[in-house]
């Protein structure tokens, strides 16, 4: 049954407020209660719209709780927003933890607060699971593009700056070789002018919430 004819069975539409519904579906319970000790048919049919009522008012009720708390979840959301473009991180992060429900959008926020923490691997870990949650959802995926880079773009310039203090990094022939470093520093440059585009713009600072 769809939820129009759950309206429909309590005599509302679905403009009706929780407490007239609440009323109606008393109103109607109270009837059919009675009417099912009538003789023949008229006591089945009774019963069925007693049962079908019981229906209808359970699933008017949750569909309307659902709503409601994604409403004020996405509100929470935008808070949460606000918070970390204010880099508020503490009070941010406490009202994710207040959170019972992890969406895809929870990951993808708490995924900013572990950047603004410093804390890329933490934060890569949350935006790879707001992706599975949401494939398709391109903020996500802009951002872990950018993180990506930011990170990759972050190790090129931990090998150069090596490499400027120890100009034998990499040469397994010198005393001072470090054979774990490489010495190939075109190489490391190949990505370095499309990383850097990426610097200041990771997360767009978080927050394309809507």
């Amino acid at each position: 049954m769809l939820m129009k004819e759950y309206y429909e069975l309590l005599g509302l539409d679905e403009t009706a407020t929780d407490e007239q519904i609440k009323t109606r579906y008393e109103e109607l319970k109270a009837k059919y209660k009675e009417d099912r000790w009538l003789d023949g048919e008229a006591g089945n049919e009774a019963a069925r719209m007693l049962n079908k009522l019981d229906t209808a008012y359970a699933e008017i009720t949750e569909a309307r709780k659902e709503r409601q708390e994604n409403t004020e979840g996405q509100s929470s959301f935008e808070e949460i927003a606000t918070l970390l473009k204010a880099d508020k991180i503490s009070e941010a992060q406490a009202k994710l933890d207040d959170f019972n429900e992890r969406s895809a959008e929870w990951h993808y926020l708490q995924a900013v607060v572990f950047w603004k923490k410093n804390w890329a691997n933490e934060s890569k870990k949350q935006l790879e699971i707001a992706m599975q949650m949401e494939p398709e959802n391109k903020k996500y995926r802009d951002a872990y593009g950018k993180l990506n880079a930011r990170t990759q773009y972050n190790e090129q310039e931990a090998r150069r700056r090596e490499q400027r203090e120890n100009p034998y990094a990499g040469d397994p022939n010198s005393p001072y070789g470090d054979e774990q470093m490489g010495g190939n520093a075109c190489s490391n440059c190949i990505s370095c002018c499309y990383t850097y585009i990426c610097v200041n713009c990771l997360f767009n600072l978080c927050c394309g919430c809507h």
